[in-house]
Order: C-alpha cells, then sequence, then structure tokens
C-alpha cells in the first residue's frame, strides 16, 4: 500500500512537470505592437488598421447596408461606385475595429472579413483580420491573413512584424524550419522599411532566438532594440531572458526589475509573467499577473498565464475560475480547455475532465488533437475510469482517444481491456 502511494506521488510530480512543459508551448511570447497598448486583447496585440473615420469611442459604427454585407454572405456589391464601395469598406474596418477592441472576435473576423470581399487588394482588411486571429492564438488562419497583407502592403513595417511574431510561434506539430526562417526575413525587413524601429529589433532577436542560432547576435538584437526605445519595457524582458538562461542571471535581474518598472499596462505585464514562468519562476509571476489584471480583468492572456500558475501551485479551484473565463473570452484557443482538462484530470474529476476535452476537439488542430488523445487527455480519463471500475466508461473515452490517434498503437490493449471488463 506504501508502495502504490508512493507511485501515486512520483506519478503526480512527473505529470506536474510535463503539464508545466505543455503548457508553455500553448502561451504566447510576445509584446504589444505598434503603439495600441490600452486594452490588449492578449500579450501580443497589433494596433487596428487605420480607417479614414474617427468615431467617438464607444460609439458602435453603423451596420446594416452600410457595412458591405449582402444577404449571400457579404460578396462585393456589383456595379457599385468607387466612393459607395470605399464608404463601406471604411465602415466595415471601423465596425471590425470596435468589435475586435471589445474581444466580440466572431464579429471582428465577419467586419474584416467583409472589408476584404469589397476592396480585395486593400491590406487593411487582411491586416485587421489577422490581428484577430492573433488575439485567438490561431496561428496557421493569422499566418495566412498577414501574408495577404504583406502581399497588398509591402511597404508597411506593422505588417513585417505581425508576421514575424506568428511564424515564431510553437506550433504541436513541431518547429518548422523554414517557418523560422521566414520569421526571421519579415523582421529584417521590418528593419529595412522601418530602420529606427525597437519592435523591428526586437522580432529580430526573438526569430533569431527561436531558430537556435548564435546567442551573440540575438543579444545584439535585443540590445539594439533597447538603445533605439529605453523605455520599451519588451526588449529588457527579452534580454534579460536570454542573459538568464545563458548563465547571466546578475546582469538579467537588473533588466526584470527595470522592465517591471516601465511597464504601464496589462500587456507588457503578462510578457514578463511569461518570461518568468517559462524560468519555472511561477511565484514571482503571480503578483505581476495580478496587477494586470487589476489593468485589465478580462485580459484573456492574463487569466490564462494565472489560470496555469495556479495549477502548478495546486489551487485548483481559483484555476478554474479562470481558466473558465478565458475561454469564455477566448472560446476557439485551444491551450486554456488543455489546461483545465488536466486540472480536472489531477483532481480525479474524470467526467469534467472528459467534458472539457470533448469541447476542446472542434478547436483543436491537428497536433492538438494528438496531445488530446494521450496520456495527459483523454487516455488519461479512461485510465481514471478503470480505476474507479467504470470499464464502459473508460471504453468510450478510449474510443474517443483513439479516434483523434489512431496511430496510437497502446489505446488498442485499453479498449480490449476495458470490454474484458
Amino acid at each position: 500500500m506504501k508502495r502504490q502511494r508512493t507511485l501515486r506521488s512520483i506519478f503526480k510530480s512527473l505529470f506536474l512537470l510535463v503539464c508545466a512543459s505543455l503548457f508553455a508551448a500553448g502561451v504566447v511570447r510576445a509584446q504589444e505592437a505598434g503603439g495600441d497598448i490600452g486594452g490588449g486583447a492578449g500579450i501580443f496585440r497589433p494596433k487596428n488598421p487605420e480607417t479614414t473615420r474617427r468615431r467617438t469611442p464607444g460609439i458602435k459604427p453603423p451596420t446594416g447596408r452600410n457595412t458591405g454585407r449582402t444577404s449571400g454572405g457579404g460578396s462585393r456589391p456589383a456595379a457599385l461606385p468607387p466612393e459607395v464601395i470605399e464608404e463601406r469598406f471604411e465602415d466595415a474596418l471601423d465596425e471590425g475595429n470596435t468589435a475586435r477592441d471589445a474581444r466580440k472576435y466572431a464579429e471582428a473576423e465577419k467586419a474584416y472579413r467583409s472589408a476584404g470581399q469589397l476592396k480585395p487588394k486593400d491590406w487593411r482588411g487582411w491586416y485587421g483580420l489577422g490581428n484577430v486571429f492573433t488575439d485567438q492564438q490561431r496561428w496557421e488562419d493569422a499566418e495566412k491573413a498577414y501574408q495577404q497583407a504583406a502581399t497588398y502592403g509591402n511597404l508597411n513595417a506593422d505588417i513585417f512584424v505581425a508576421l514575424s511574431y506568428v511564424l515564431v510561434q510553437p506550433r504541436t506539430s513541431g518547429a518548422n524550419a523554414k517557418r523560422l526562417a521566414d520569421a526571421e526575413f519579415a523582421a529584417r525587413r521590418a528593419i529595412q522599411i522601418q530602420p529606427g524601429s525597437a519592435i523591428a529589433y526586437d522580432r529580430l532577436g526573438a526569430a533569431i532566438e527561436a531558430r537556435g542560432l548564435a546567442v551573440s547576435d540575438i543579444e545584439q538584437a535585443y540590445r539594439r532594440a533597447v538603445e533605439l526605445d529605453p523605455e520599451f519595457a519588451v526588449a529588457h524582458v527579452h534580454l534579460a531572458r536570454l542573459l538568464r538562461k545563458n548563465g547571466r542571471a546578475s546582469e538579467a535581474e537588473p533588466l526584470y526589475r527595470r522592465a517591471i518598472e516601465l511597464a504601464k499596462d496589462a500587456p507588457t505585464l503578462i510578457l514578463i509573467a511569461d518570461a518568468l514562468q517559462s524560468e519555472q519562476r511561477w511565484s514571482d509571476s503571480e503578483p505581476v499577473l495580478r496587477r494586470a489584471l487589476d489593468l485589465d480583468g478580462r485580459n484573456p492572456s492574463a487569466l490564462f498565464l494565472l489560470g496555469r500558475m495556479l495549477v502548478v501551485q495546486r489551487n485548483y479551484d481559483e484555476a478554474e475560475q479562470k481558466l473558465k473565463q478565458t475561454i469564455e473570452i477566448s472560446p476557439r484557443s485551444f491551450a486554456p480547455y488543455y489546461v483545465l482538462g488536466s486540472a480536472y484530470l489531477r483532481t480525479d474529476r474524470y467526467e469534467d475532465a472528459e467534458k472539457i476535452y470533448t469541447r476542446s476537439i472542434d478547436v483543436a488542430g491537428a497536433g492538438e488533437r494528438k496531445q488530446l488523445a494521450g496520456a495527459f487527455g483523454l487516455e488519461g480519463v479512461g485510465d481514471g475510469y478503470m480505476k474507479m471500475g467504470r470499464a464502459n466508461d473508460a471504453l468510450r473515452a478510449y474510443q474517443r482517444a483513439q479516434q483523434l490517434d489512431p496511430a496510437n498503437t497502446g489505446l488498442q490493449a485499453k479498449i480490449s481491456r476495458a470490454r474484458g471488463k
């Protein structure tokens, strides 16, 4: 019996470490871009595409016939005068910006798509669409939208900064060497367009770091960003993390402290907390995240990171609350579902874990579905049911896991075992 308790304790400790590393892959590493700081929806929030409208904040722009939408799904109206198309395009952009700022992502996506249909060669509709996908961590969709924006706005540095950011995001299918090389190219293109851009140099450092290239080149890029803008807290964080990772903690700590002093907005505070969590400094990240939520109580990235930290620290009740809020605000982001499911799994709430994992299938990519099928997903749920003597429930969980990952040979043996009970 004592040996069983010891094994159980070891399993939970290993589970904690594995989950912490898996969660890290679902979190953005980023900064606020382009000066649009207030009320950022995530850690990285590119500014909205500009319109010719200057509406009163909080007043919703006109909808209906002036948005350019039609009953047939929003296709471009035929034979309209150019000035009418322009007006409807600007209204659609304005509506998209307003909806995005309110975190009404479905409405924002619809409005930006309408703008793109009205003027397919205007980069702003595609850029706005990419921003909405970035807010929700829908990296592949964001990449496609920004690539389209870059085709029509190849002299706009903000597009290439955003594209570079999206391209370095970890994806469960694994790192793609070409994608990371493209991220470096996009950052260098942004610098070419705007040589004095601190954020472009910061993105260059991040891209080079993601590629695993020379530390000296990475450090040079981050230091150039700090030099160009000494008030740019984000670059201080990235440089600090690089130095600490390379055994130069004494140089890193003053940069972290300076970043916290400089941080005036939720997105930058979230970035600092994310950097601390990447170093397993969970307790240090908590006050930073709570300060971010004081500034922006519905920021999904702050809620997610705090929820993740609370899971690691075994404060499951508050973790559940924060992660449910994250899902409510950003329902198409996979990571909070997976973290919440793991919290349920670790506390033997197998039915709740099965429900949340099942909900996440609709928003999971191919690699994420394989993750859902594994030992820390539905397979783990099945194992829990078997431990409780609920063979029929275990069979259901195992079969669903097999549907998600047919190549998992171990599942077939467990299915046979459950059927034999």
